[in-house]
């Protein structure tokens, strides 16, 4: 028997990453690893607002915030 999580679960630890920044990133790395049942399972605005909440805090600060370098010539 295997302790493979379940699409759910794995869209979380996702999530969690800092790595996936997008629902669709993380839908196209669920496909990548063999959940086909991803578009179904990762649906409904309020499990989408969760995972959108879990990317955003989990990416690196100077990846989330982007600031112009501006040439002092």
């Amino acid at each position: 028997m295997t302790n493979r999580p379940t699409t759910l679960e794995r869209a979380f630890q996702l999530a969690r990453s800092g790595e996936y920044s997008t629902i669709s990133d993380i839908r196209r790395q669920l496909k990548i690893e063999g959940f086909s049942d991803a578009p179904s399972q990762i649906s409904g605005p309020s499990m989408l607002k969760q995972l959108r909440k879990l990317c955003e805090t989990a990416r690196p600060e100077e990846a989330a915030v982007v600031e112009p370098v501006l040439d002092a010539q």
